[in-house]
């Protein structure tokens, strides 16, 4: 990546973020301005855009269920919104049409609805790196948004096979043998290590799976998704991630530049482009109305279509094969280009707002849920619990542990991973599983005999956040949590929160201690 692309990256990226905004939005803007300056795109950033997406797929690989995608709400869920959005738009270009809008005067039925599809998609790297930065990747509503966005990516294939005419070789069915050499890369993987080994495997099997897939006609990203999901069950599947997220979010950032490359606007593109994000509260209603109709709790369908209510870097593709077919004009992919940089600014400053929204209209949201619920969705309770740690973690087992020698079965651990909590449950740990933020949670729990909450979370929003709906629920007791750094300690006292400790002091300490009385007992 040449420097000035480093450059601009960092100075727009720092602005935005002294601004309390995503940095993302800053990446966003040096792409326009690198291209406003005259800066041309070359081959390197094309890569590193594309390596970025390819390792972002093969990560959320590794941390998805197959299970969650055969679920009602994700499948018919997805399916539907596409349908009715498609629809939708499909006729509001044709309304726009009817009256000779600029670029909308050449459309007819046909490229409507292709307009429409191409926005029906929702922004999988906007959506992650939300959900990641927020720490609710494993949510309720973040395995939702994760399945529509996998869903869409299937369809995403299937349309671009039918577009361009291009059927997969005969030997993609080939590729069923994955499952048989499955066993082998899981040892390859035990056998990387805890060192450098290990995100270099990482590499070699996203590039492995997108190059194989590639190789029989199929798009590469689903390669790299497919691999992904079958390392998900692996004992360093975690690991795995934290050792490649750095280099994603280092490598989205030429995704992020390049959109800015498509071409210069002008005045009249830029307004279109604003109008179709006039569309997107639309898009949040239809997905909300969906949601709750299959029976997901109003906080779950709200999260999740607040979440999915961009539109996706995909649309440019189906755009691009719009223009190359003379079907569009060219002028259309700016347009695009424009929307999705402007839904990626909308998505990324509203749901930082999202929480404290639901619980403004908490109430309203909660009438439009259906009185059945399903059966992952209902609330449970920890009995006779004194002390409740939230976030089951290494550090949160660890405190768990540590109290429930002293305690005993007084004290309850909690998380909304639920499959770090199924896997808790086997080994006899006394754990529930419950999104910390979730407002409904602790109205719906009984608080009276917790004496003391430990919030064993990484990000100091969430347990501000979490520290907030507490209270609002009537807590009182002692509320404890960690932080990785003196200012954010400092951060949280100020807020309110009772006792923080700074997790690398307090671990030093502790070592020490224990040391210590090692050194006695020898003596």
């Amino acid at each position: 990546m040449d420097f000035i692309w480093v450059l601009f990256a960092f100075v727009c990226g720092l602005g935005v973020k002294m601004l309390n905004l995503p940095p993302l939005i800053g990446f966003l803007a040096a792409g326009f301005l690198l291209n406003f300056i005259g800066i041309k795109p070359t081959e390197s950033l094309e890569a590193l855009a594309n390596l970025g997406i390819t390792l972002m797929l093969f990560t959320i690989g590794l941390k998805l269920n197959v299970k969650d995608l055969l679920k009602r709400e994700v499948w018919l869920g997805t399916g539907v919104h596409m349908l009715v959005w498609s629809g939708f738009l499909a006729s509001f270009a044709m309304l726009l049409a009817s009256i000779s809008l600029a670029y909308f005067a050449v459309l007819d039925w046909q490229t409507a609805a292709l307009l429409g599809f191409a926005l029906s998609f929702s922004s999988t790297v906007c959506i992650v790196k939300l959900l990641e930065e927020a720490g609710e990747m494993k949510t309720r509503h973040g395995k939702l948004a994760i399945g529509v966005l996998v869903m869409q990516d299937i369809l995403a294939v299937l349309f671009l096979v039918l577009a361009t005419g291009k059927t997969p070789s005969i030997y993609a069915l080939g590729l069923l043998g994955l499952f048989l050499v499955k066993p082998l890369l899981k040892r390859i993987v035990q056998l990387s290590g805890h060192g450098e080994l290990l995100p270099l495997t990482g590499f070699f099997l996203a590039l492995g799976g997108y190059e194989l897939f590639n190789l029989v006609g199929i798009k590469g990203d689903l390669g790299a998704l497919v691999m992904g999901i079958l390392m998900s069950n692996h004992v360093k599947a975690s690991e795995m991630n934290k050792a490649l997220m750095s280099f994603k979010d280092l490598f989205l950032i030429g995704f992020f530049l390049s959109i800015g490359f498509t071409a210069l606007p002008d005045l009249q593109m830029v307004g279109l482009a604003l109008l179709l994000c006039l569309l997107l509260p639309i898009k949040f209603i239809m997905f909300f109305f969906l949601f709750t109709g299959l029976r997901l709790r109003g906080r779950t369908a709200y999260l999740a279509g607040l979440a999915l209510s961009n539109f996706s870097e995909f649309g440019l593709i189906v755009v691009a094969l719009c223009v190359d077919a003379a079907w569009m004009s060219k002028e259309w992919l700016v347009i695009l280009a424009l929307a999705v940089s402007f839904s990626f600014i909308l998505t990324s400053v509203i749901y930082r707002y999202s929480h404290a929204g639901y619980s403004r209209y908490q109430q309203l949201i909660k009438r439009y849920e259906k009185s059945r619920r399903l059966a992952e969705d209902i609330y449970q309770q920890p009995q006779h619990a004194k002390v409740l740690v939230v976030g089951m973690g290494r550090v949160g087992k660890g405190a768990f542990l540590a109290l429930r020698d002293v305690l005993g079965n007084q004290v309850w651990g909690m998380d909304a991973d639920r499959d770090r909590i199924e896997r808790q449950k086997s080994l006899n740990l006394q754990v529930i599983l419950g999104d910390g933020e979730d407002a409904d949670l602790w109205d719906n729990m009984d608080l009276s005999s917790i004496e003391l909450i430990l919030l064993a979370l990484p990000s100091t929003e969430d347990i501000r956040h979490i520290n907030d709906q507490l209270r609002k629920a009537g807590y009182k007791a002692q509320l404890a949590a960690i932080a990785r750094y003196e200012d954010e300690r400092l951060e949280l006292l100020h807020y309110g929160i009772d006792h923080v400790f700074n997790f690398y002091t307090e671990a030093g300490t502790g070592f020490a201690e224990e040391s210590l009385i090692l050194l006695g007992k020898q003596a």
